[in-house]
Parts: structure tokens; C-alpha cells; sequence
């Protein structure tokens, strides 16, 4: 990886910040509003009176990283920006640019914990993302959230949960899995309060669990049989491959998982509370709350 985390550390003490809007008469730009936090940080801010501007390929402000005259509408006016990177790369910088160019002051990016790990290797874009900037000279902040919960009912572990099995290799490994309703306060905060500039949050649950014991949860909240089974990296790639998804990609999400399997981001992480002064949500309350919604039948 590039030394982009070399001049910053995760924050490791609490503090509290100055409950201050960074611009409070001009818009925050969300990219990836449609996705699992763009869509959250979306509904957060407007419910707390902030002037959002929802930006992806299909939301009501148009932006697609592949073309750029989408880029300085979206830019326009805006005083705070939630960066979600996209596949590549390579656009990120000259965005970065034109948005400080633009008249941004504060850049929230969502990274993943760890990156300073795989980022190269499993998701070059969060890790150019952090570097680009932090190189920048512009207010930033980074969050570095652990696996969501969500992905047990908005994403690739779901179709296998409503099954009744979800097989990965991950063995009995813990994970502080996040619930992606705290990434989103969290983020929320950081772009609408002072005192978070240059700090980096990672962010977590507040305990950890395998995933033999979140799916054992899961199956109690929802009354469903579910079970969880450790299989070789191998083995996932064909099942994968068996549902469908290009062979590329499942190695891709299976060496994601191996490094998971490490026990990289095992331990719990305080960002939650350091930003929100509050313990994050329980995988327990997630469970419920999924279940309660139908997630799982």
C-alpha cells in the first residue's frame, strides 16, 4: 500500500467538538445516494435542516465518476462534500481538484478498516481516496468502518440467509460487525460539526461476534433455520460462480474474506462513541430490527 496513512493515526480519545455547521447556507454534496450509507447520511441530514444534494447515476442530482461535465453542476455551491470513491480510481484526484476548486471546504470519506492493509490490493480506490485528500490541503476527515451488519439483509449474504445457509471461509474469526444506521449519524456529524478535521474514526459495533454467532441471531430474531458453514476460499468461489457472479469478482470478495479471516479488524473500535458520545448500536438491535422489517421472511 501507499504510505497515505503515514502523517495520521486512528483517533484513540474522546473529545468533544463544537456543534457548529461547516456552511450552513450552502448545500452538502452525498455521493452514492442511492447506496447503503449515501442514502442513510442523505435522510439524516435532511431531517436535521441541512440542504443536501443527493448525487449518483440515478438520483436526483445527476453524477457519474465517468463523466465529468456531471461533476461541476453537482459541485456547484457546495460547501461540504461525503466522498464515496468509485471502482477506478484514477477519476478521484482531478474530482477532488475541481471540487476544492469549486469553492469545497470539508471532505467526509468513507473508507473501510484495514486499509492500510488490503487497500491496495482489495480496494484501491477507498485508499486513493484517503491519500488524494489528505494531500489535497482541504478540511478532511476519514471513517473506517468494520463489515456492516447491512450485508446480512441488503447485500451478497442475504440470498444465501434466505436459503437457510450462508457459507464463507472465514472460520470462527470475530468481526465487530457496524451497523450501517451509526455510519451514517456518524458521518452526518462529521460534515455539519467542527473539531473533526485531520482525525480518521474507525468505526465498529461494540462487540464482536463470529459469524456462526451472528447467524445463530439472526435466526433467533427472525424464527427462520439458518445456519453458518466454514468452506475453503475455493469452495466460495464456486458457489459464487454457481449464482452467477463473474469468476473475477468472486476472488476478488474471497480474498476479502481471507483477509478477514486474519483477525485484522477483530477488536472493537471507538469511533462511534468518540464522534457520537454514545456506544454503537448492538448486533442484537440490528438483528431485531431486520427481522422486525421482514428482512428475512
Amino acid at each position: 500500500m501507499t504510505d497515505n496513512a503515514q502523517h495520521d493515526t486512528p483517533a484513540t480519545t474522546t473529545h468533544t467538538p463544537t456543534r457548529t455547521p461547516a456552511a450552513p447556507d450552502r448545500p452538502i454534496l452525498v455521493l452514492g445516494a442511492t447506496g447503503k450509507t449515501g442514502r442513510r447520511v442523505v435522510a439524516r441530514l435532511r431531517a436535521a435542516g441541512h440542504p443536501v444534494r443527493a448525487a449518483s447515476r440515478t438520483a436526483e442530482t445527476p453524477f457519474d465518476w465517468t463523466d465529468r461535465a456531471t461533476w461541476a453542476p453537482a459541485l456547484d455551491g457546495v460547501g461540504a462534500l461525503y466522498l464515496v470513491g468509485p471502482p477506478d480510481p484514477e477519476p478521484i484526484a482531478d474530482f477532488v481538484a475541481q471540487a476544492k476548486a469549486a469553492g469545497v471546504r470539508r471532505f467526509v470519506v468513507l473508507s473501510g478498516r484495514g486499509i492500510e492493509v488490503f487497500g491496495d490490493s482489495f480496494e484501491p480506490s477507498m485508499a486513493e481516496a484517503e491519500r488524494v485528500v489528505r494531500e489535497a490541503g482541504v478540511d478532511w476527515t476519514v471513517i473506517r468502518p468494520n463489515n456492516f451488519s447491512q450485508n446480512f439483509d441488503e447485500d451478497v449474504f442475504h440470498a444465501p440467509l434466505l436459503e437457510g445457509r450462508l457459507a464463507l471461509p472465514v472460520g470462527d474469526v470475530p468481526e465487530p460487525f457496524v451497523d450501517v444506521e451509526d455510519i451514517a449519524e456518524v458521518a452526518a456529524a462529521l460534515l455539519t460539526e467542527d473539531g473533526h478535521t485531520g482525525r480518521t474514526y474507525e468505526l465498529s459495533g461494540p462487540r464482536s461476534l463470529t459469524f456462526a454467532e451472528a447467524v445463530a441471531e439472526m435466526a433467533e430474531a427472525s424464527g427462520r433455520p439458518m445456519r453458518f458453514e466454514d468452506v475453503t476460499g475455493e469452495a466460495y468461489v464456486a458457489e459464487l460462480t454457481g449464482r452467477g457472479v463473474p469468476e473475477d469478482a468472486a476472488r476478488s470478495l474471497a480474498e476479502v474474506l481471507a483477509f478477514l479471516a486474519g483477525g485484522h479488524n477483530s477488536a472493537p473500535a471507538p469511533g462511534v462513541r468518540e464522534v457520537l458520545g454514545r456506544e454503537a448500536r448492538d448486533f442484537t438491535e440490528y438483528a431485531r430490527r431486520a427481522a422486525e422489517a421482514g428482512a428475512w421472511g
